[in-house]
């Protein structure tokens, strides 16, 4: 025999799931409006199929969307709630006495079971999607004493009646899914809250009572009675598969129309909550970790720390906006509000008013010199770029971590005063040295520093000197140049070189470097004006 393929017993399964989901499509359809204004008229009728005259007359009692609908156009409604499984086609005879009639009357829907369901639970959200459910929280003290109680019942002698443990069974079951679904919608509410961060002081006010005082008496409550109720459930669990097996033998319910031999039509049947071993499993998992993966006690007391670590946080903001940060929620919905009620092009001035996003513009990044990227080039076709690290997981670029220390660069500051300093010095006693050795440069043996000096003021002299060209001597017609102003100072040093040129004169300076031999050249050295006129204070002072 050939194995079947994996996946194929659960193609059925994928099939119904996928019709069942379609059921839901009437709520998000354009018009789901008047999708649920018929779909409440049928779920206000018990095994009673409505043809269109019906429906109609219904919906303008009713008043609301419906009301408008005009014969064909809820036909096509009522033919699209078919298709997606909310409602059938009846099966009943149609008694006319015309053919108009029979005409008006042949199409008559009832709701279906899954349709009824769906339906119903729309009307719940719509009617209690923003309102806190309080907690049934007693009814947690009398699932602890029907436990206990029915533990005991079963562990005496003889066992306990049928018909007694039957009705303690569902009475226990209905107590724990109505406070179950308590807690679930409680806590769905408090989530609500904790999202929002633009808590007003009212509000932060009422918040933190609701969840100091509330949810702590929740949390305590179930605290207590958790290991309670886990004691009974294992008192009872021996015993469980024989209770269940008297209250089947006692009492079958639907599963009696089981079908049991050949051509009879099989029937699905969804038991009431307890009669199953199931349902004991997920009782007792509620209050105890039975798969190592935490129990619902476990996640209720999670689920708490969160929420004061949440009034924390909403506790610091409003600390700071008491300095100035404040929040910009309303402005925020008030753009939102403009850009929904604006022209598409109205929005895109908007848009760059509000957050400066201008158009996609190349700037910035140098194309290869292979790759010449037009302007009119979309960013969707264009060559991608090389974007930091820190700047695509993180979406910024500061450096992440603690910040380094300034480094003390007062020592290097200490020693580039001192080297300059020095500089200083040794540049003032080559000038002091220059100014001693003006006239008898040829007697004196100059330092490498006074010689560099002298070399400097020639180089400037020499480049400010003004050429002057003349006739030669003797009746010939040679032509020579002469030197006017070449003179170069130093004012933070109070030196000035006087450079004149002289034919057939010779200046030799001598030093440890060497000797240089200028030709024509005479040069004096002194002080400036300014430094000549406080010397020659100073020597009429004295």
């Amino acid at each position: 025999m050939k194995a079947p393929a994996p996946g194929a017993s659960s193609a059925p399964d994928d099939d119904g799931a996928r019709r069942r989901l379609d059921a839901y499509t009437y709520l998000s359809a354009p018009e789901r409006l008047e999708h649920v204004a018929i779909m409440r008229v049928f779920c206000g009728t018990l095994l009673a199929d409505l043809a269109v005259p019906d429906v109609l007359a219904k919906l303008r009692h009713a008043g609301g969307p419906g009301t408008g609908l005009d014969a064909d156009t809820l036909t096509i409604r009522l033919e699209q709630l078919v298709r997606w499984g909310n409602l059938l086609r009846s099966s009943h005879t149609v008694k006319a006495s015309s053919i108009s009639e029979y005409q008006r009357s042949r199409a008559r829907y009832q709701l279906s079971k899954l349709g009824e369901r769906i339906q119903r639970d729309a009307d719940g959200v719509l009617a209690e999607v923003d309102a806190a459910r309080e907690v049934s929280n007693e009814l947690l003290a009398l699932v602890e004493r029907g436990l206990r109680e029915l533990a005991g019942l079963v562990t005496a002698p003889g066992g306990i009646e049928p018909q007694d443990g039957l009705e303690r069974v569902s009475t226990l079951f209905v107590q724990f899914t109505e406070f179950a679904d308590s807690v679930r919608d409680f806590y769905a509410y408090l989530g609500q809250v904790l999202a929002r961060y633009d808590l007003d002081s009212a509000e932060y006010q009422g918040f933190k009572e609701l969840l100091l005082d509330y949810v702590e008496a929740i949390t305590e409550d179930v605290a207590f009675r958790a290991p309670r109720i886990s004691a009974a459930l294992d008192t009872l669990w021996p015993h469980l598969p024989g209770l269940l097996g008297r209250l089947d033998t006692h009492a079958q319910g639907l599963t009696g129309l089981s079908p049991q031999g050949e051509g009879r039509l099989e029937i699905r049947v969804q038991r009431s909550r307890g009669r199953e071993y199931a349902d004991w499993e997920g009782l007792r998992g509620w209050f105890s970790d039975t798969d190592g993966q935490g129990s619902q006690v476990d996640q209720l007391r999670d689920a708490t720390l969160r929420a004061l670590q949440s009034l924390l946080a909403n506790a610091k903001r409003m600390l700071r906006s008491a300095t100035g940060e404040m929040s910009r929620r309303k402005d925020l919905l008030r753009l939102a509000r403009w850009f929904d009620e604006a022209a598409p092009q109205d929005a895109h001035d908007i848009a760059v008013a509000a957050f400066g996003l201008y158009g996609a513009r190349h700037l910035g990044i140098p194309p290869a010199t292979d790759e010449v990227v037009p302007a009119y080039t979309s960013w969707w076709t264009g060559p991608v770029v090389e974007v930091p690290v820190a700047l695509r997981e993180r979406g910024s670029r500061a450096q992440r971590g603690r910040t380094s220390a300034v480094e003390d660069h007062s020592a290097q500051k200490r020693r580039l005063r001192e080297a300059a300093r020095e500089r200083a010095a040794a540049r003032a006693a080559a000038a002091d040295e220059l100014r001693s050795a003006s006239g008898r440069f040829a007697e004196v043996r100059l330092t490498s520093a006074a010689l560099g000096l002298l070399l400097e003021l020639l180089a400037t002299a020499l480049g400010n000197a003004q050429l002057r060209r003349r006739a030669g001597t003797n009746g010939t017609d040679a032509t020579e140049f002469g030197l006017d102003q070449a003179h170069s100072e130093n004012a933070e040093l109070g030196i000035r070189l006087t450079v004149r040129r002289t034919a057939g004169a010779q200046c030799v300076l001598h030093s440890a470097d060497g000797n240089l031999l200028l030709d024509d050249l005479e040069l004096d050295v002194g002080r400036t004006s300014a430094n000549a006129a406080d010397s020659d204070a100073e020597v009429s002072v004295s």
